[in-house]
């Protein structure tokens, strides 16, 4: 995760621009303005879908939120998670316009892209990344060996995963910027796994900015900065988060204790200093307790390995059609299957 304010240091994981505005929200008032920052919210009622827009606008912006400067789109959609076709194409159709409207050079019509699929394909719930890069179409080197078959209907797409750095004794970073320099892509496209602060946000959540990504940060191991500074190009970073700590998953469950000992019982002193707890206060209160057997452990639901090709399959194509103009998801599925 970017940043180190106050907030992020006692609040639980999350890389979620939406959780944490949502936290400084509820801090104030549900009126509550952040200073720098804009945010756009709209609901698309036939599928159960919420998109949000956080625009971090500034150096107060960025202070407030702990994220550097710039745009953050999220998709929400219980459903992503589920066998549910028609909603899945509703929102590849979504995520396919957020990252049109962060691509740089969006006139260029020989863009060249590069998919990185971040995170380790040995760990169910980190294999996103490196999935979504057997999926997209790629095409750049069938413009270097046979331009004549390529025409404006595609772009020029490369894609690799560069593993993680347990595996590779190599940074991320360094290696993904050794291939940019050796390509030189307009705009990096990275797809990794996240943390995310609420539970009901885990596989169900899609977060699209143009600031770049910590690899590892979901986990709380973030290497070093994957953004235009470092590899010399605009980058894409599309994450879901696929896990949650134990510290997270406790609070949830006691926060849901509590409200059913409040409807259930006469109120006294105990519920009362309960009920009045801060966020801050019951999640340090938790960490605390759980430290150090059990507060390093993630959790993922059990049927990840499902919900892994389902989010799959959602990412790709939203790539494949914001970045090959003329392409359809039909086109994308007879080249691809």
């Amino acid at each position: 995760m970017a940043g180190n304010t106050s907030f992020d240091n006692w609040s639980p994981r999350t890389d979620l621009a939406v959780e944490i505005s949502n936290t400084l929200k509820l801090s104030k008032s549900e009126d509550y303005e952040i200073p720098g920052v804009a945010i756009d919210e709209e609901y698309i009622e036939a599928h159960d879908i919420r998109v949000t827009r956080v625009g971090i606008k500034n150096a107060l912006g960025e202070k407030n939120m702990g994220k550097p400067r710039g745009e953050y789109i999220t998709i929400e959609c219980t459903n992503m998670k589920e066998n549910d076709p028609e909603t899945h194409k509703e929102v590849i159709d979504l995520l396919s316009q957020a990252i049109t409207s962060l691509l740089p050079n969006k006139e260029k019509k020989d863009m060249d892209i590069l998919v990185i699929g971040l995170g380790n394909r040995f760990a169910t719930p980190d294999t996103l990344g490196p999935k979504v890069t057997n999926k997209v179409l790629v095409t750049r080197h069938l413009s270097m060996k046979m331009p004549e078959k390529i025409d404006e209907s595609v772009c020029h797409l490369s894609s690799f995963a560069p593993g993680v750095m347990g595996l590779t004794g190599i940074e991320t970073t360094e290696i993904i910027s050794g291939v940019a320099e050796k390509t030189k892509p307009d705009c990096i496209i990275a797809i990794d796994a996240l943390a995310a602060r609420s539970t009901s946000r885990i596989n169900s959540t899609i977060q699209i900015t143009n600031t770049g990504i910590s690899p590892g940060a979901g986990v709380g191991n973030p290497r070093k900065q994957l953004n235009e500074e470092t590899v010399g190009c605009p980058v894409i970073a599309i994450g879901v988060p696929t896990v949650v700590d134990t510290a997270t998953l406790v609070t949830d469950a006691f926060n849901q204790l509590i409200d059913n000992m409040l409807k259930q019982a006469e109120r006294s002193e105990l519920y009362d200093m309960l009920k009045e707890l801060s966020e801050q206060e019951k999640y340090q209160l938790i960490k605390e307790t759980l430290f150090p057997e059990i507060a390093d452990l993630f959790v993922t639901p059990k049927e990840i390995d499902e919900v892994i090709e389902y989010l799959t399959n959602i990412i790709a194509n939203g790539i494949n059609i914001a970045v090959h103009p003329g392409i359809t998801i039909d086109d994308i599925n007879k080249y691809t299957h």
